[in-house]
Order: C-alpha cells, then structure tokens, then sequence
C-alpha cells in the first residue's frame, strides 16, 4: 500500500480553511498506515463533529461517524468486539476533552487499546470559534471577547494522569515527526494519544490578532518547547509552554486482554 491509496482524492479539495493544521494532520495519518502496511480494511476511523470529525471523509477505510463528543466511546466498542482491528479516535480539542473529556479520562484510565489523535486548535473552530477546555487564558474567542478567564486543559499532562500508556505532542508544521509519532502510538498495545498543536487562522488566530497562518503557526511554535530543550530549563521557565516530543511511554496490560482473560473464566465456569 502506499500513502494514496488511502485517501478517496474524488472527494478533494479539502473542505478545511486556508491555513489549517488538518489537512497536515491527514497527511500524517495515512504516511503512517504505509509505514505500519496496514490493510484499509483493517482501520475504523471513529470520530464525531467538528473540523477533525470531518477527516474520515477522505480516507478509504472503515468509518463510523458518530456524535459530538463520543468518537472514544464509539472507538472503545468497536475494538472490544473485534481487537484485530486497528482503532483511531480521531477528535479535535472541543470534541476530545472538552465534550467528551469524561470519555477521554475513563478511555486512558482502562487503557483501552485504541489510538486517539487530537487536533488542538485552541477553540471550537467549525461551530464560530467558541473557548474550548484548551484555549489559553485571556486568549480572546467569540464566547470570551474581553479575554478567557478560564485555564486551559493541558492535553497531553491529563492523558498521563489518567492512565494513558503513550502519550506524544508535535506541531502541525512538522508533518514528518507526526508521522513519526503514529506509527509509535499504533505500534504501542494500549491507549496511545497524539496531540497536534494547530493553527485557525479564521477563528482563534482572527480574534488574537494573528489571521494569518504565518502568524499564528510563529505564535504556536514560540509556546512550543522540544522535550531535549525543556529538560535544561526550570519549572518557572515553562510556565505557559507546552513541550513536544515523545512525553510518556510505559506499557502494560490493556484492557482487551483483561477483558476476555475475564470472559474465558467465567465461560470455564457456566
């Protein structure tokens, strides 16, 4: 297989805005399925509304569409029922952790195996640029005008908190090293996350002054620390930076094979 092959181009161009991080995002995705030689009808695209939610639109594999929220509740089913499958929730920020941030936590606490890749754009970006769980404080949006009051999720700190098993960060302007990443979080038996910091041009960057792509993927990458780097600096130098790289990686058990070792000593039983 390579790269093309799972991308259904008949439905090009992309429906996303100009300067988007998604459409780098995608193009991450399937250079990993060619890496990993994945049959397409080996994947399941789980992913729900939102800029994000709209990437299995242009990929040839399975797709289940689901709700605002719930692409992890969706993914966690689907692999419990056939754990062959290769299983992606696929989610922006406002869908991952801010909606369905409940489903993300329990996700990574049972460490289902399943591979959620998070495009975090600072903002609800297809619904008007509402705040979402990981907009910066006294970042501006259409729902905080004078300023957001609220501190913002640390993505990839709650994953690692909450059980996850890999946990990775890169920016959008770095589509090799995101490649990278996949193919280690699909290669990892658990619950895998990848972050992808991402520019919006037409909402987050408009309302901060930055509506151009420029502008705004200098203002992400400047908030940006590599891991090598960060590990030199003190707790007070990062403050308000958000570090990439390969963040967490300690495997063990995942729930699937928990889950039917129970199921095998209770039908031992009947």
């Amino acid at each position: 297989m390579k790269y093309m092959d799972y991308l259904k181009t008949e439905k090009f161009p992309l429906f996303y805005c100009s300067g988007c991080g998604c459409g780098v995002m995608l193009g991450a995705i399937v250079r990993a399925f060619e890496a990993l030689d994945i049959p397409p009808e080996k994947i399941v695209a789980c992913t729900g509304i939102g800029c994000f939610g709209k990437v299995d639109d242009y990929m040839r594999v399975n797709a289940l569409h689901g709700t605002h929220g719930r692409a992890l509740a969706f993914a966690t089913g689907v692999k419990l029922a056939n754990p062959e499958l290769h299983v992606f929730a696929m989610m922006g920020d406002g869908d991952g952790v801010t909606i369905g941030g409940n489903h993300f936590i329990h996700a990574a606490r049972r460490n289902v195996d399943v591979t959620a890749l998070i495009v975090n754009n600072l903002n609800y970006g297809m619904t008007g640029g509402q705040y979402s769980g990981t907009t910066p404080e006294n970042k501006k949006t259409s729902t905080s005008r004078y300023g957001h009051i609220e501190q913002g999720f640390d993505i990839c700190r709650l994953a690692i908190a909450s059980g996850a098993t890999y946990v990775a960060r890169e920016t959008a302007d770095n589509s090799v090293q995101l490649k990278n990443r996949i193919v280690e979080a699909v290669r990892n038996k658990g619950f895998s996350l990848v972050e992808i910091i991402a520019p919006c041009p037409t909402h987050f960057g408009r309302n901060n002054g930055m509506a151009s792509p420029i502008d705004l993927m200098n203002y992400i990458n400047n908030n940006c620390i590599p891991l090598s780097k960060a590990k030199m600096l003190k707790e007070e130098e990062l403050e308000g930076k958000l570090v990439t790289g390969r963040l967490h990686h300690a495997p063990k058990e995942d729930y699937g094979t928990k889950y039917r070792m129970i199921m095998e000593k209770a039908a031992q039983k009947e």
